[in-house]
């Protein structure tokens, strides 16, 4: 158990961790115990986060070919489907001085494309990837190689609670996680936080700031170098802060995100949540319409799976220029939100391809917020 805690709304909640961090726990334990041939009772990983933990190994069983152990799912105090899921390594040896993973029974298969993981391969999304590399590493010794096969029996009922379907990833979970801790937050003390952030720019005399959905977003500012001091994150509540960035005086807002959450409010959407409200394919596809795009093209995007698979086939259709279009679009929602007491500008970007469009006023707002 992860003994950290916040405070939201007054009251004390508790933080967890991702079924990532729980695949590269068992991933280290279980290599652990096929080389040194004794049980372990806990192990220990840091996160991308910057926090170590300190798991307990649970079931653990080795002989000289084949270790495996399982790590429990603590979701802390955050509403979660996988919370208490027992998540499982099993790992062998190899003789190509690699260390090689895949996935088993309860993770689930990417079958349509535009997620982080290809098609035909197991729901392991590349940031517990890389932890389960970093982890092994640490344990493996340095001429040896394993194979390692990430499996949650459970994982195959408890995928039907999620929209794992719905994007295409069947039989199981996914293995995933960014920072591989599970923070804690209602929706209310969320807003709170976000709209606090706010108030402590304005107390510094800021009105010119950045907006982002999330981590995509401020990761893909730091490339263009825009500075971090003055980015927030909206997360889903767009509307929201919007409405407190005119009761604060904001005189200028630069909306840095990717397509999947921005398309969204181009068509007058300002809680992205999917939840709430989608209509991302559709306002593509009426966009390309407007703009002359085939009736072929328009099929194929309400096809997709998801925005990522949509832009593949704009891009092969030589209508780029409805990202621009789009991104324009959006400045116009947001000014109408804040009835015109704010300047917006907007630019849109695509995990795979980079920006894809920018409003007229996020041209030089992409040069104005440069450090």
């Amino acid at each position: 158990m992860l003994e950290r805690y916040v405070v939201k709304d007054g009251k004390k909640l508790r933080y967890g961790y991702t079924t990532g961090s729980c695949a590269a726990a068992a991933a280290k334990a279980a290599t652990e115990m096929l080389f040194s041939k004794r049980a372990l009772d806990f192990i220990e990983i840091d996160t991308p986060k910057g926090w170590k933990l300190r798991l307990k190994v649970e079931e653990p069983s080795f002989s000289h070919s084949c270790a495996t152990c399982c790590i429990e799912k603590d979701a802390g105090d955050d509403p979660d489907s996988t919370d208490g899921l027992k998540i499982y390594a099993e790992v062998t040896r190899n003789h190509e001085r690699k260390i090689n993973i895949t996935g088993g029974v309860g993770i689930g298969m990417v079958t349509k494309p535009g997620l982080s993981v290809p098609v035909g391969e197991y729901a392991i999304n590349p940031v517990p990837r890389e932890m389960i590399l970093a982890e092994v590493g640490k344990v493996l010794p340095h001429d040896k190689g394993v194979n390692i096969k990430i499996y949650a029996p459970d994982g195959v009922q408890i995928a039907k609670k999620t929209f794992n379907p719905k994007l295409g990833i069947e039989g199981g979970i996914s293995i995933i996680g960014t920072s591989g801790i599970v923070e804690p937050m209602s929706e209310e003390a969320l807003k709170s936080s976000l709209e606090l952030e706010l108030s402590i720019l304005k107390e510094q005399g800021i009105k010119k700031i950045i907006f982002s959905p999330g981590n995509y977003g401020k990761d893909f500012g730091a490339k263009y170098k825009l500075n971090e001091k003055v980015l927030i994150k909206t997360s889903n509540y767009i509307g929201f802060m919007i409405d407190k960035a005119v009761e604060y005086n904001v005189e200028e807002i630069f909306f840095v995100g990717h397509i999947g959450k921005l398309i969204k409010v181009a068509a007058g959407i300002f809680n992205t949540h999917s939840k709430v409200a989608d209509g991302r394919l559709e306002t593509l596809a009426a966009n390309c319409a407007l703009l002359g795009g085939s009736q072929l093209l328009v099929k194929s995007i309400m096809e997709s799976n998801t925005t990522e698979e949509a832009i593949d086939f704009i891009l092969l259709s030589n209508m780029e220029k409805v990202f621009d279009f789009i991104a324009q679009k959006i400045s116009k929602k947001c000014e109408e939100r804040a009835y015109d007491q704010i300047k917006f500008g907007t630019l849109i970007f695509s995990l795979k391809h980079g920006m894809l469009g920018i409003c007229s006023n996020g041209k030089l707002m992409l040069e104005e917020f440069k450090i």
